[in-house]
């Protein structure tokens, strides 16, 4: 009886060993899909390296930055979010959106359009602009899941011009979006990032030559009467099991006539009142406004927060995305 007990244990073992090898190969080969990008190695990790922002391997927010508020777990998160009765937290209903034909419009006319989530569009002093565009439908790399609400994704890369300028703030997928950059690829003239985005951007087909890849408090000239400098964020970054392999950002950018401030994800911190003083007052802040959540204080904004942020700034305007 001990004899056939030990062999069967003996057989469960190597049935339960055989499933998780065969879940890590498939895992890993899942992974190796374009769409979860590519880390950055070679000359593009050296200079990160070499960031006075990147240390013990990753990199750093200005100040301690957990992921999630004490006495939350992502354990916790997860059963909550799946497996206990909560209120439906869709609408019911199509948002109700305006459609704007932005083939049409005067290259004279300042204009802001705004997608949903934190996508948006930009026409000023005749340079046309895009921020974290995502029109796929899913901020995730499993199809189907995050979708987004119906009346939020109603343009498509089709319905943009050509783009002069594309800001990306960081390489979550809710920010980077491999179908969406790869159909725009023909329409960018300029990508600007913080270091080590542009690793996903080249594997995706985007040349060297278009990606300018920089580090907070670096300024770049990019035509006559535009400049814009990378600022801090606190937030964190990764599209696999990694973090913060690559830098995220918000920007301060000077066109000829506004200042404007492009915040990206962000919880509040002292770089805000620092990005004022050093850079402001700014005509216009767009600051992110909607992923409040109590377990997520350090890295996003909670309510009453944006407006905080938009005094340290230094607004004259505020924009909630």
């Amino acid at each position: 009886m001990a004899k056939t007990l030990a062999s069967v244990l003996k057989k469960t073992m190597i049935i339960f060993l055989f499933i998780v090898i065969i879940l890590i190969a498939a895992t890993y080969i899942f992974m190796k899909q374009p769409q979860f990008g590519e880390l950055p190695k070679g000359e593009r990790l050296e200079r990160i390296k070499a960031s006075p922002n990147y240390r013990d391997g990753q990199f750093q927010n200005l100040h301690h930055t957990p992921a999630l508020a004490e006495n939350y777990s992502m354990l916790g998160i997860i059963i909550n979010q799946f497996f206990k009765a909560t209120p439906k937290k869709q609408p019911t209903h199509a948002l109700p959106h305006i459609q704007t034909n932005l083939h049409k419009l005067d290259r004279n006319q300042d204009v802001l359009v705004w997608f949903g989530h934190s996508s948006y569009f930009m026409q000023i002093d005749g340079k046309r602009m895009l921020v974290d565009p995502v029109f796929s439908g899913n901020a995730s790399p499993i199809p189907g899941s995050m979708k987004a609400f119906k009346g939020t994704n109603t343009y498509g890369v089709e319905d943009l011009p050509e783009i002069d300028y594309l800001f990306i703030s960081h390489d979550h997928y809710d920010h980077v979006d491999y179908k969406t950059l790869t159909a725009l690829k023909p329409k960018v003239k300029q990508v600007i990032c913080g270091l080590g985005v542009g690793a996903h951007l080249e594997r995706w087909g985007y040349t060297p030559n278009t990606i300018i890849e920089k580090d907070w408090h670096d300024q770049i000239s990019l035509d006559p009467g535009f400049t814009v400098t990378l600022t801090p964020a606190r937030h964190f970054s990764g599209r696999g099991f990694l973090r913060n392999k690559t830098l995220w950002t918000s920007f301060v950018l000077q066109t000829p006539s506004l200042k404007l401030y492009l915040g990206g994800d962000s919880g509040y911190d002292t770089h805000f009142k620092a990005i004022g003083d050093a850079h402001g007052p700014f005509d216009l802040v767009i600051l992110e406004n909607g992923q409040y959540n109590e377990a997520w204080p350090y890295i996003h904004n909670l309510p009453g927060q944006p407006l905080q942020a938009a005094k340290d700034l230094q607004a004259k305007r505020v924009f909630a995305v």
